[in-house]
């Protein structure tokens, strides 16, 4: 009787994961209306590095995005590995962010809803839906807008007012999204807008918004909510869209 080794499932190579999940999301930014086009940036820390960067290079349009296109760039600006230039601002802002915060994911777009909100005096989210209350008390505000990023001083300012909060609203320009998962952040990048959606639709009623109960709202937030898929939401919800993509818009892992 012969006996046959059985051979235990490789794990992922990590690199190529992060490269495939940060084009997942951008085709997916694409089919959610998140995007514009070439500008705007995701980025993405390399697995095993603390200052190496992955990102789309500029040029490419975010619905074209694949593995093999994606390019590694460093603080300087310079491209380590791959074809092409990551964008002025991709760099000024990204970079800082990933090094003060250790963010391994930062995700900033111009998304339509969002920006709306950011660009009345008065932009905070209000608490007045369950989502909205999820994120009460986890969103920074960044009130003086200082034009097109230019220089790493930009970056570093936000990350000083991101601090460790996963979200910055940039009033004026846009939001950005910084978390240590891509899953992570494209679902909370993709609740941001719906819920900035819903508060802007609400607010064109001309009727006052009703904030959650203060008490209600820390329920809502207590690890022992009762939610017995809370550690699992995010990664259920992106494997999800990425099974969306692979019928809507494929090739991505190329």
């Amino acid at each position: 009787m012969s006996v046959h080794a059985v051979e235990s499932p490789q794990a992922p190579d990590p690199v190529l994961q992060a490269k495939t999940d940060l084009c997942a999301a951008l085709r997916l930014a694409v089919h959610h209306d998140l995007e514009e086009g070439i500008d705007n940036h995701f980025t993405v820390t390399v697995p095993g590095c603390t200052d190496r960067y992955l990102v789309l290079p500029f040029g490419l349009h975010w619905s074209e995005a694949r593995v093999s296109d994606l390019i590694v760039f460093n603080e300087l600006g310079e491209t380590l590995e791959g074809s092409g230039m990551v964008e002025l601002s991709a760099q000024c802002i990204h970079a800082p962010i990933h090094r003060i915060t250790g963010a391994r994911v930062v995700l900033h777009t111009h998304q339509t809803w969002a920006l709306s909100l950011n660009l009345l005096a008065d932009n905070r989210l209000v608490p007045a839906c369950q989502t909205a209350a999820f994120l009460d008390g986890r969103i920074a505000y960044d009130d003086d807008y200082q034009g097109t990023a230019d220089s790493l001083e930009e970056g570093e300012r936000l990350a000083r007012i991101l601090g460790d909060k996963p979200v910055l609203f940039m009033k004026n320009h846009g939001v950005l999204v910084a978390s240590d998962s891509m899953a992570r952040a494209y679902q909370l990048l993709y609740l941001l807008e719906r819920v900035c959606r819903t508060q802007i639709l609400a607010m064109g009623t001309g009727r006052a918004l009703q904030p959650i109960d203060r008490e209600v709202i820390a329920r809502v937030q207590a690890p022992d909510s009762g939610d017995r898929h809370r550690g699992q939401r995010d990664f259920l919800f992106f494997e999800a869209m990425k099974r969306v993509l692979d019928r809507v818009n494929p090739g991505y892992r190329d």
